[in-house]
């Protein structure tokens, strides 16, 4: 049957351990564990390998249980990152995800504990994502996983991973809604005042908090004009005009040092502009009109070429944790 199907609790397992990265832990527990208040059939435990207090890279102490106490009821296991996780995996923390594993029906992993699947060998093979600034590293060093450095989850089989930190968040409530359905997850969505669903992958996140300083005065200025106003003429000559310099200059200049062209920058900046008017409820019309993107058919160009999903899907990402908008996700045939 399937896993909405059944009257047993699901044991939910977060296994937590010396470095562990806070949000990756809390995130989980807090989606699960609102679940179960709004009547999800989640038993959530803190886990460790020897069940003793962890001390997280924020320097907070976690109270845990033992590894042991849980081992033959675990439905789904959680493994966090930590910063650490990209250069060695502990030889304990193996243990423990191998040992849970074993007994759970489904396994996740959030940020970099996608390091500790691949090194207990749960990915080979398989498909699988990680924060996007350790993607490389983890195909280096397992060329036989398929890394998405794009994706906020990736489900292969019953392996589930997730990008970097907050993407647990977004794991977890997938995770509900293949139990529980749509509208429980929904729910625990609101409660917690997340998306059900972001669109797009890791690359959706600020233009600016991605783009490195530029070290050129001219530069700099022509960025926060842009920012400031995406809606403005930012043309080509025009941006050449504003900096003083000539277009040829200016678009070596934005190569090297913000690497991509004027007119792709200023693209990403209204495709952001258009993201918050849509998110504060505009109209695809008026969001393409004050992004200074223009058309509705231009914007829908610009979403699907960099999100993957049309403007009226990005309005609509409150509804399912499902791309597809089918509310189904959850493998079936689990006795849970």
């Amino acid at each position: 049957m399937s896993t909405r199907e059944s009257p047993l609790p699901r044991a939910v397992a977060v296994l937590a351990y010396d470095g562990v990265r806070l949000l990756d832990v809390t995130a989980p527990l807090e989606v699960f564990s609102t679940a179960a208040t709004l009547g999800a059939r989640y038993a959530v435990t803190l886990l460790s390998p020897d069940g003793g207090p962890v001390t997280t890279s924020a320097g907070t102490r976690l109270l845990t249980d033992p590894v042991g106490e849980q081992v033959e009821r675990v439905h789904t296991l959680i493994v966090p990152g930590s910063p650490g996780l990209p250069r060695e995996v502990p030889a304990l923390l193996l243990d423990a995800v191998l040992t849970l594993h074993s007994a759970s029906w489904r396994t996740a992993s959030v940020c970099t504990g996608a390091f500790a699947l691949a090194e207990a060998g749960l990915l080979r093979g398989r498909r699988g994502t990680t924060h996007w600034r350790h993607a490389a590293t983890l195909t280096r060093r397992h060329p036989d996983i398929e890394v998405d450095d794009d994706a906020i989850f990736v489900r292969d089989g019953r392996i589930y991973t997730s990008a970097g930190v907050s993407a647990g968040l977004d794991l977890a409530l997938a995770l509900v809604e293949a139990d529980e359905g749509p509208d429980l997850a929904r729910e625990v969505a609101r409660d917690l005042v997340v998306f059900l669903q972001r669109p797009g992958g890791q690359s959706q996140f600020s233009v600016a908090a991605r783009t490195p300083a530029p070290r050129h005065s001219a530069l700099t200025a022509l960025l926060r004009s842009i920012a400031a106003d995406p809606a403005a003429d930012h043309s080509l000559p025009e941006l050449a005009r504003r900096a003083g310099l000539s277009a040829r200059h200016l678009t070596r200049l934005f190569n090297e040092e913000v690497g991509d062209t004027p007119g792709a920058y200023v693209e990403s900046m209204r495709l952001e502009a258009a993201q918050t008017l849509l998110d504060a409820g505009a109209t695809v019309t008026k969001a393409a009109h004050l992004s200074g993107l223009g058309s509705d058919e231009t914007l829908r160009r610009v979403f699907l070429r960099h999100l993957g999903v049309t403007p009226s899907a990005y309005r609509a990402r409150f509804r399912t944790t499902d791309p597809s908008g089918s509310g189904r996700g959850s493998p079936t045939g689990s006795q849970w």
